[in-house]
Formats: C-alpha cells, structure tokens, sequence
C-alpha cells in the first residue's frame, strides 16, 4: 500500500529521514500516526525510527538533545522543528510490568515492530508514503479490530498499561477486540496495580472522550479493569449501567468527569475526595464542583441569574453538554442570551471596589467591607441597582449605617 497526498507534517520530516538513508541506515515513520493517516484521521506528533544507533544519528545532525538517550531516542532539531528519531530495540523482562529492565538496539525494524502492542499501531511508513506492514496491521484496520501484536498475554505482562490502551483505542477507533486479547483483558486485569493512577488517568479520559465511550466503558467493565481503578469497585452497578446507555458524547476532560460524578451520584462534598483519589488537579476538581452545581439547577430547571454568574459560560455550556446526555438540556443558544444579559460577569465588572468604598465612604477594611461588596455584587446582579458608580456609593454608605 502507497499513501498519496502525504500530511505537510511528513513532507516536512522529509529531509529529516533522506539524511539518514544517504548517511547509510533505515529510518521510517512509525506509530500512531501512521496508522491515523491510513485511517484518515488528523495526525498529531509524529514518530521516526531508525536502524541508526544514537550516536550515530547525532554524527548525521548539527543539532540534536538527548531527550531519551537511554531507551535509543534523540531529538534532531530541524529548521525550528524538533523530531525524536528512536533506534529500532528490543526489550527485556519488564520487572514492574510497565518499563523493560533494559533495551538492547538492533538494526532489524521487525524486532523493533514485534514489540509494539497492537497490530494496527505496529506499522511502519517510508517517506514517500509506502506501507510496510509485517503483522496484518492493514486488514485489522480494514476490518475495525484491535489485536496484541504477537501474544496478548505477553503484551499485557510487558506493560499492563496496555490493556487500558486497549479499550482506549476501541472507544477512539470505534473498533472491537479481537476475542484472544479480550481475553487476556480479563486473565491479567490484575496487574493495572501496578500501575501509576495518573497514567490510567490519560487513558480513561481519552476513552470517555471517543467516538463511542459506550463500547470502551463495556469492555472496561466486562474485562474486570474497572475494579482495579480507584473508588469504582464500589460503583460497579452503576458503571454497568454506564456503559449501556444510548449516547455519550463530550468534549472536554471537566465534561467527562462531571458525568461520572452525576452518574454515579457521588455528593458535592465527596467530588473533592473522589477525584483526589484519581490524581486530579486541584483546577480540575474546582471546575468539575462547579459544573454539577449548574448540571443540577439545569436538570431541575432550576437556573437562576445567581448560578449562571457563579458558574461563568464556558462551564455553564459543559454542564448543559452533559444534561443532554439524559435530554435535560437547554437551549444552548438561549443559555447563551440569558448568560450574555447579566449586567455583570465577575466582580471585575462592578464599577466601585473596596479601595473606593474605603476612601469615599470611609468603610474601614475588614469583614464589613466584604460584606457590603458582596451585598452591591448582588444588588447589582439581580438589577436592584444600577452599576454606577454613584448610586453604589449612596447605596454603601446606607449599608454602612445599617450594618454599624
């Protein structure tokens, strides 16, 4: 197979790979976005192997950075671009059933392929687009199959992050498991112990986020991969039920996991803990409480000029996104409208600050002064006074006196 009208991002790496072909090696794209190309997709990052050692490789280049010199990888620097140019391995036994004990490089990029976890990521690509396929990698694209290359067991052994990358790519492909890795899913489920939270982390969220997050979230749950997460062995049934509805679809990390928080009914004052327990950042959880807030006052029809200033647009149309899920939603375009009419967004917009009220009104800093801040935010939120300068101090020095 040739691929024509090759990405700008391969015709760019071009020269890249004929300096290291005129220098004597091999050296190819490899990985995902050969296999994104074939599939039509947009391509991200792209990859090169090659039969040159690193050493080799920073004798052919005037710039490079030893970005991973120890596993074979070097970054050639290239009219302001930067390429990981990695030599074709092999692996030893992997003690901790993530990362090899040591890597040995050869020459051979079948040895180097052979590694790889699945067939339809095992494919290599020269620079004018010609396919080389050593493991059925091709039919398995044409047939929408996700298969270990080689033995599923020793795949998963090797690196039991794999399995996670397994339903990943059936949620992102749209793709089933071939039955002897789903199996093999289920016989080493286990071993993602051992594995770091944060790493599961990326590859859950890339599977909620899919093209169909249904069929991922089934295999997650069928394979016993689920129980090994953290908090979801107590969540079982209700994951089950999960996977088995009509249509997800999100588009962003907060969305996904505002759904799992709506669904498996976790409390407001549990969301800190439970995604605490999944490595979230301290960003994300503040985002995540805020949104099911709002998914709550839009699934109640409960959308007050108060919550929609609380939560901010960008989060108020996630939690609409993800009320959509259950046809709770709202018109987006109306939340917009009514969003965009509030006479304020954030405190930033008010036309007095507490630096005024101190030198115009005389209110002394301290808990008084929030307190008359907070009372005008509002005030002026709900229309009860204009944002004006001069009516909000009239009004402040009324609160002054009353509040004494």
């Amino acid at each position: 197979m040739i691929v024509s009208n090759l990405a700008d991002d391969f015709i760019n790496a071009e020269p890249v790979i004929k300096a290291i072909e005129n220098a004597g090696f091999e050296a190819y794209f490899v990985g995902g976005s050969v296999r994104d190309t074939i599939l039509g997709l947009p391509i991200h990052d792209i990859d090169i192997a090659t039969s040159a050692y690193p050493e080799e490789i920073k004798e052919i280049f005037n710039k490079t950075v030893d970005t991973g010199i120890q596993h074979g990888t070097v970054m050639v620097l290239d009219h302001g671009e930067g390429y990981e140019i990695t030599t074709f391995r092999t692996e030893s036994t992997y003690q901790d059933f993530r990362r090899p004990d040591h890597v040995e490089f050869v020459r051979s990029l079948e040895e180097d392929l052979k590694r790889r976890d699945f067939t339809i990521n095992a494919l290599a690509m020269t620079h004018d687009g010609r396919i080389i396929d050593l493991f059925n990698g091709l039919q398995d694209l044409e047939n929408h199959i996700i298969r270990a290359v080689g033995t599923a067991d020793e795949r998963f052994n090797e690196d039991a992050l794999r399995m996670m990358r397994a339903i990943r790519f059936a949620s992102q492909l749209d793709f089933t498991i071939e039955m002897e890795t789903k199996k093999a899913l289920k016989k080493h489920a286990p071993l993602l112990k051992k594995i770091a939270i944060e790493r599961i982390h990326i590859e859950f969220i890339k599977l909620l986020l899919g093209k169909n997050p249904q069929i991922g979230l089934r295999h997650f749950v069928e394979s016993d991969l689920v129980k090994y997460c953290p908090e979801f062995n107590n969540y079982l049934s209700e994951l089950t039920d999960m996977s088995k509805m009509q249509s997800i679809k999100l588009t962003s990390e907060v969305a996904a996991w505002s759904l799992i928080i709506h669904v498996l009914k976790i409390t407001e004052t549990n969301i800190n803990h439970f995604l605490i327990s999944w490595k979230s950042s301290n960003e994300l959880i503040t985002h995540v409480q805020i949104v099911i807030k709002a998914l709550n006052g839009i699934i109640h029809d409960s959308v007050s000029r108060e919550l929609m200033y609380e939560t901010g647009l960008e989060l108020l149309l996630i939690a609409n996104e993800v009320a959509a899920i259950f046809n709770s939603n709202l018109d987006a375009e109306m939340l917009t409208v009514a969003y965009t009419a509030l006479p304020i967004k954030s405190k930033k917009d008010m036309a007095i600050n507490g630096r005024q009220l101190i030198k115009d009104v005389g209110i002394q800093p301290g808990e008084k002064l929030g307190q008359i801040l907070s009372i005008l935010e509002n005030r002026i939120l709900l229309e009860e006074v204009p944002n004006e300068s001069t009516q909000l101090l009239k009004v402040a020095k009324q609160l002054m006196l009353k509040l004494a």
